[in-house]
């Protein structure tokens, strides 16, 4: 590959970022469109039901897309879903070449476009840039494949390991820009999960707080639904819904929730609680991608213990609480250090005063 072909497909890449967030249960794709050496089309997926990311480009390349290399991060696609295949739309246009950076997982999909348009005489490359363009997709992928959705781990601790102080304080441990950070990581998954204890002690919005920023859809695991009726996300308005996960069989009180414009989910019990593989899949089959697993600590825990959890993002203040705390995960841990869960993949960046540490669990039970 020529370091103009990289360039373009950073091109297409950069704009597929655009969409990060918006496209669900799409994925986020971008296209770019080159003439001679000069970008004559750009385009990226804006939303689920709308013009993909290659009829944007097209559209904006016009007659000059004849002839014309395309990069775009995602196979091209062969089906007809809410819109009509960009493969068709490629062949009608006279492309010349395409280059794709990873394969569809989409079994609609999975190499059927590359092979329609090799059928129509386009030279097709797959595989420029694949890591990077799969790594936007995570949440995606996991989902077409495995039908669960991506979880991802937020906590912010102080360097002695505490999500709060013995009284239960925990506002604030990291700073402003920290917490702006994680809204705008709301703003790109799907829902956004908590245990009731967290409601009860912080009574949370569970909203994006960025301006022109996408609420997530908001999940609170309650196994006995004791959430109170005015807790205040009860009352935000807000596109996206809220859902309470329980085993709790009373009907009154499922009714007195559902009174409250909650959906009520029931769910398999292990040991009294909610089961929270049973949650993950029910909320999957909803179509549910992407989850910011954000407290507290006893969900945090079973989640590491059931390996559920997929990604790591862990905000570490410059600060100490001393004494006892809230640790970050709550239940039993591992007996021996040789058992611990480690971290991969680990990368550390400074968010304001803050570290932020990302990686990927392993070694859990259920991996």
């Amino acid at each position: 590959m020529s370091n103009v072909q990289l360039k373009m497909m950073r091109q297409a890449l950069a704009l597929a970022r655009r969409g990060e967030g918006k496209t669900s249960p799409n994925p986020a794709v971008g296209c770019v469109i080159v003439r001679d050496g000069s970008v004559v089309g750009r385009g990226w997926h804006k939303k689920a039901g709308t013009p993909h990311a290659e009829v944007h480009a097209l559209n904006e390349a016009g007659e000059l897309a004849a002839g014309a290399d395309v990069y775009v991060t995602l196979e091209p696609c062969a089906h007809f879903g809410k819109t009509p295949p960009c493969a068709e739309a490629l062949i009608a246009a006279r492309v010349a070449r395409v280059y794709v950076a990873m394969v569809d997982p989409n079994p609609l999909v999975a190499g059927a476009g590359i092979e329609m348009l090799r059928e129509a005489g386009i030279e097709v490359e797959a595989g420029l840039l694949e890591e990077p363009c799969r790594e936007l997709n995570r949440p995606f992928i996991k989902w077409i494949q495995t039908g669960l959705p991506y979880v991802v781990l937020k906590s912010a601790l102080t360097l002695d390991g505490m999500s709060a102080t013995a009284s239960g304080d925990s506002r604030w441990v990291t700073s402003d820009r920290a917490r702006r950070e994680v809204h705008r990581l709301r703003g790109k998954l799907d829902a956004i999960m908590v245990g009731v204890g967290t409601v009860l002690k912080d009574d949370p919005l569970l909203t994006c707080r960025l301006p022109g920023g996408k609420d997530p859809l908001r999940v609170v695991v309650d196994s006995t639904l004791r959430i109170p009726l005015h807790a205040a996300l009860f009352s935000v308005r807000s596109a996206a819904g809220t859902i309470v996960a329980t085993c709790c069989q009373d009907p009154s009180r499922i009714d007195a929730v559902s009174s409250r414009g909650a959906r009520v989910l029931s769910c398999r019990e292990s040991a009294g609680r909610v089961d929270l593989a049973d949650l993950f899949r029910r909320l999957g089959e909803l179509g549910v991608q992407s989850i910011l697993l954000e407290g507290g600590s006893h969900l945090a825990g079973a989640a590491l213990r059931a390996g559920l959890i997929d990604s790591c993002m862990i905000f570490v203040a410059p600060k100490f609480v001393g004494g006892a705390g809230t640790a970050l995960f709550a239940g039993e841990g591992v007996s021996l250090m040789k058992d611990a869960i480690r971290l991969e993949g680990m990368t550390v960046k400074r968010v304001g005063v803050d570290l932020l540490v990302e990686g990927t669990p392993v070694n859990s039970g259920a991996r």
